[in-house]
């Protein structure tokens, strides 16, 4: 961790809120001695340094002189002071509620800075969470995750891993594989018969095993989705009601809607959530033939863009039908696409066209921009696709970043492995042995067990100074 400057129990600090103007800001302090630091610069340092765990403090953060009178007031503060090992990180802990204004937030964190303190490297709180016991990598990754979050269902299912759900599911598969292991060890070493080597285990167990690691692997793709969002395009010919669509999902009149055909000449992007998933939408320029240079343009990204996309929603004007325009655009694309067939409030809206097999587009609704009508439908075609039919509600254990899902798939590899040379008997129960202590090295690596500090500096260096 040396690229990362982090110490082990010297005293540190940080900001732990944004530096904007608010009603409170938070200044936090962790390491050996951090209580008596802190009283230096109290008004009340008696108060302080008898405070117990777990209790509040009143009184003014200030700065002395050489002989220890006050010479300066600098905010009227609580500090919350916790003592070790019944902290965030383990150690003793002040954290300073102090004013919210930059200013104040900044002097504070000057005056510590200057009185023995060392200015905190981005997520050394929760990685000094982690070295002292009191936290593991899978709850450290799920607090970014809730940082990161862009919608509350993805912060829900951020929680679920910060509550240490993901923990206690690979802890009790390396649990098991640990029982198995011993059985065969057993059984290796002090061998009675061929018939007690080859019973010494249950093979069966070890592919269930297997099976609840293959259902942590099929279950990142859904969680992926929900922390990282998916692109989605509105396209079209002019005046299908790209632009109208465009603000009735954002609920806010974003982009000009005009019944003059190409209005719309470059795109608009927003985020937004579709029931939960984050989605980044865009509204693009209308499709068609133009000899104005600016339009023309904008019609060539509509397409770049449309390109890009995880889906295209695809909208066409329902009292005009399909165009042949409408059908080379859909044919031209390899991005799937859901017909959008809007207008259908009017009475000249004409019936919802069925794909034919091998067709341009594997689903379709209808929709009213103008009204609302179909958007619940809209949301929840959108959803099903990006999902794929698998499970949505948040409510099962779940893997939380790309390395849990890369050391679980190893783990699996080797379990696989280890059933296979089990049931054929080819290799001998020596090798059995090996794919476990394997598996059990990978699944250590999810907590944290066995881990690089490379792996340690890529998960903790991504967090925000303060945390």
């Amino acid at each position: 961790m040396t690229n990362l400057g982090y110490g082990a129990g010297e005293p540190i600090a940080a900001v732990a809120t944004a530096l904007s103007p608010a009603a409170i800001g938070i200044v936090r302090t962790s390491g050996e001695g951090c209580v008596a630091l802190v009283a230096r610069l109290f008004s009340r340092p008696k108060a302080l340094l008898a405070a117990g765990g777990n209790s509040l403090v009143y009184g003014w953060i200030v700065e002395r002189g050489a002989d220890g009178s006050i010479v300066r007031r600098i905010d009227e503060v609580m500090l919350g002071v916790y003592r070790k090992p019944r902290s965030f990180t383990g150690e003793e802990m002040v954290e300073i509620y102090c004013h919210g204004g930059i200013p104040v937030v900044k002097a504070v964190l000057a005056l510590l800075l200057h009185s023995g303190f060392r200015q905190a490297e981005r997520g050394e709180f929760t990685f000094r969470a982690y070295i002292n016991g009191k936290s593991d990598l899978t709850k450290a990754e799920a607090v970014r995750e809730i940082i990161d979050s862009k919608t509350d269902a993805s912060r829900g299912r951020a929680a679920g891993r910060l509550t240490g759900a993901l923990h206690e599911k690979i802890d009790s598969i390396k649990r098991d594989v640990t029982d198995l292991l011993a059985s065969i060890e057993v059984a290796v070493e002090y061998p009675e018969d061929e018939e007690t080597i080859a019973d010494s285990f249950d093979v069966d167990a070890l592919a269930r095993l297997q099976e609840e690691l293959e259902t942590l692997l099929a279950g990142w793709k859904t969680e992926r989705l929900y922390q990282e969002g998916a692109k989605l395009v509105l396209a079209g010919r002019t005046n299908a009601g790209k632009s109208s669509l465009f603000n009735a999902l954002l609920k806010e009149d974003r982009s000009i809607v005009s019944d003059v055909e190409g209005t719309t000449r470059d795109y608009l992007e927003n985020m937004l959530s579709f029931d939960g998933i984050p989605v980044r939408i865009f509204d693009t320029a209308g499709i068609r033939q133009t000899d104005d240079p600016v339009e023309g343009q904008g019609v060539l990204r509509t397409r770049a863009l449309a390109g890009e996309a995880d889906l295209l929603l695809y909208l066409v004007d329902s009292t005009k039908g399909l165009s042949s325009e409408d059908e080379a655009f859909l044919a031209a694309s390899d991005t799937p696409a859901v017909l959008v067939w809007n207008k259908c409030d009017r009475e000249e809206s004409l019936p919802l066209p069925t794909p034919a097999s091998g067709g341009t587009w594997s689903r379709s609704v209808r929709v009213s921009a103008k009204t609302g009508q179909g958007m619940g439908d809209l949301t929840a075609c959108v959803k099903d696709f990006l999902t794929a039919g698998a499970s949505t509600d948040g409510s099962a254990v779940a893997l939380g970043s790309g390395r849990q899902r890369d050391a679980v798939a190893a783990a699996c590899e080797r379990l696989a492995h280890a059933v296979r040379t089990a049931r054929t008997g080819e290799l001998g129960l020596d090798a059995v042995v090996q794919d476990l202590e394997d598996a059990l090295d990978s699944l250590g690596e999810i907590t944290g067990e066995v881990t690089s500090d490379d792996v340690l500096e890529s998960i903790f260096s991504t967090f925000c100074v303060g945390k």
